[in-house]
C-alpha cells in the first residue's frame, strides 16, 4: 500500500513545517517539500491520497497510562482493550501502554500472561504493558530482569492502598535497586497509603460518607510528602524515577527540587487535573461519584502549578489514567460508603483534544503539544523513534488534526463503554480527522475502519532519557 498525506503542516516536537508524507506498508519512507518531483511522482502511483489541506499531520499520540478491564473493589473497569483501543483510535491515540497486575502470591509472568489474553487479538491499535509488582520478593526481582529482557522495561509500586497494592520503603528500596541493575523505569504511585486509611476511618466514623470526602481524605501535602520519599529512596538506589498521575502541587515542588540537583526524576500529570476540580468531586447529590479517582481531583489554584510544570518540562508526559467505571451498578458501589467508590475515570478518548486546548489557550506551544501527547511518552518508554514522530523509518502512525473543528464532549457521542462523561457539554477546539496505525486506516475522515486484532504488541527498549 502506498499512501500520500498531501496539502498539510507535519508537526513534530521539533517544528511544523508544509510537507507531504509518503507511506509505504507500514513506514514512513519521505517527509517532502510540496510540489517536489518526489512529491509528485509518489502521488502519480499512490494507492490513495489523504488530502490534509488547512490541518496538521501529527505522529500517533501514545497514552502511557491506561487500565483497560482492570478490577477494583469487585468491579471491572468498563472498557475492554477492544472498546478502550477503538475509543483511543477515535480520539488520535495510535499505541497505548496498559499495566498487567501481579496478584499477591504469584509469579510476575503468571499477571503479565493474563493480561495477554486480555488483549491479544482484541486492540484495535498496537499496545504494551507495565508491570504493577505488587509482591516483592526475592523471585519477583528476578523475574524484572527477564521481563527487561522482553520488553516489558517499565514497573510500578504503590505507597497506597495497603492490602492491595501497597508496598513497604524496603520492598520499594530493594525494586528501586534490582532498577538500577537491570535498566528498567521504577513508576510509582505516590500518596502516604497508611495515614489515608487513617483519615477515611475516621471520616467514616463521623459519618462523612458523601464523594466530596474521597478527597479531603487523600490531602495533597500527603501526596508530597509520599512523592519526596519515592524521590529520597531512587536516590539511596541509585535509579531513575517516574511519578505516576501527579494532581499537587507539593508534590510538583518534589520533582523540581530533584531535578534542579540533576537526578533522573520524571512525572506525568493527566487531563483531569488540568481540567476538573475538587468542586466536581462536591457537586450535588451522588453526582460527585463520576468524579473519583485517585490522587484526587485537587482545588483549581493547583491547575495553574501544573501548567506551569508543562510549559517547563518538569512535567515530561501527559498521560489518562483511563480506568472508566459507570455511574450506574459500578460507581453506586459507594453510595453509603465514598471509600467504596471504584476509583477512576473515562478519558483515553478525549487526552489529544484536551492539552490541544493548552495550544488555543496559548499555555503551550505547538510542538510543545505533540511532544507532550506522543513524542516524550515514546522516548520515556523505549519506543522512539519507531513511534512519536514523523520521519522516514517510523512507523505509519500518524494523525490528520482540525485546529479549527468545534466540537462539544458528551456522554452521547464519545466511544467510550462507560455511561456518562466527566467533561459533559464542554465546548473544544480541535478535533481528528483521520488516523493510521502503521499505515493502515483506521478512522477515515470520521469512519472507524479499524478492526479488533489490527494491534499489535510493542517490546519496548529502555527509557531513553537515561543514555
Amino acid at each position: 500500500m502506498r499512501l500520500m498525506l498531501r496539502g498539510g503542516t507535519v508537526v513534530t516536537d521539533a517544528q511544523a513545517v508544509a510537507a507531504e508524507v509518503l507511506v509505504e506498508d507500514e513506514r514512513v519512507t519521505g517527509v517532502v517539500a510540496p510540489g517536489s518531483a518526489v512529491a509528485e511522482a509518489f502521488a502519480s502511483s499512490a494507492d490513495r491520497i489523504v488530502e490534509a489541506s488547512g490541518r496538521y499531520v501529527l505522529p500517533g499520540g501514545i497514552d502511557v497510562h491506561t487500565h483497560m478491564e482492570m478490577p477494583f473493589g469487585g468491579a471491572f473497569s468498563a472498557d475492554t482493550f477492544e472498546t478502550g483501543t477503538r475509543a483511543a483510535a477515535w480520539g488520535g491515540t495510535t499505541t497505548l501502554v496498559d499495566f498487567a497486575i501481579q496478584s499477591r502470591g504469584e509469579p510476575l509472568r503468571q499477571g503479565l500472561d493474563r493480561w495477554f489474553a486480555k488483549a491479544e487479538g482484541h486492540c484495535a491499535i498496537d499496545y504494551g504493558f507495565h508491570m504493577i509488582v505488587s509482591d516483592v520478593n526475592d523471585d519477583s526481582l528476578v523475574e524484572m530482569d527477564g521481563l527487561v529482557e522482553e520488553g516489558v522495561t517499565s514497573f510500578k509500586l504503590f505507597m497506597a492502598y495497603p492490602g492491595v497494592f501497597y508496598s513497604t520503603d524496603g520492598d520499594i528500596l530493594r525494586a528501586m535497586q534490582r532498577a538500577a541493575g537491570n535498566g528498567a523505569l521504577i513508576q510509582m504511585h505516590a500518596e502516604n497509603g497508611i495515614a489515608i486509611d487513617q483519615l477515611v476511618a475516621q471520616a467514616l466514623a463521623r459519618g462523612e460518607i458523601a464523594p466530596r470526602f474521597h478527597g479531603s481524605t487523600r490531602p495533597s501535602i500527603l501526596e508530597g510528602e509520599a512523592t519526596h520519599r519515592a524521590i529520597e529512596l531512587a536516590r539511596v538506589a541509585g535509579a531513575p524515577l517516574y511519578i505516576v498521575h501527579l494532581s499537587a502541587a507539593e508534590a510538583l515542588t518534589r520533582v523540581v527540587e530533584a531535578r534542579d540537583r540533576h537526578q533522573s526524576v520524571f512525572a506525568e500529570t493527566c487531563p483531569q487535573y488540568l481540567f476538573l476540580s475538587d468542586a466536581d468531586l462536591a457537586r450535588e447529590g451522588f453526582e460527585g461519584a463520576k468524579f473519583v479517582c485517585s490522587p484526587p481531583l485537587r482545588p483549581a489554584a493547583h491547575q495553574e502549578a501544573l501548567w506551569q510544570g508543562l510549559a517547563t518540562d518538569d512535567l515530561a508526559v501527559v498521560a489518562t489514567d483511563h480506568c472508566p467505571f459507570c455511574f450506574k451498578e459500578q460507581k453506586e458501589l459507594g453510595r453509603d460508603d465514598f471509600s467504596k467508590i471504584p476509583n477512576g475515570l473515562p478519558g483515553v478518548e478525549h487526552r489529544v483534544d484536551l492539552l490541544h486546548q493548552g495550544v488555543v489557550e496559548g499555555r503551550i506551544g505547538l510542538t510543545r503539544w505533540v511532544e507532550l501527547i506522543a513524542t516524550a511518552p515514546a522516548r520515556m518508554f523505549g519506543m522512539y523513534p519507531k513511534k512519536g514522530t514523523v520521519a522516514p523509518g517510523s512507523d505509519a502512525d500518524l494523525v490528520v488534526y482540525d485546529p479549527r473543528r468545534q466540537q462539544t464532549l458528551s456522554a452521547a457521542t464519545h466511544h467510550m463503554a462507560v455511561d456518562y462523561s466527566c467533561y459533559e457539554g464542554r465546548t473544544i477546539t480541535g478535533g481528528v480527522d483521520t488516523v493510521l496505525v502503521r499505515g493502515q486506516v483506521v478512522i477515515d475522515q470520521g469512519r472507524y475502519t479499524g478492526h479488533a486484532g489490527d494491534g499489535r504488541f510493542i517490546r519496548r527498549g529502555l527509557c531513553q532519557y537515561l543514555a
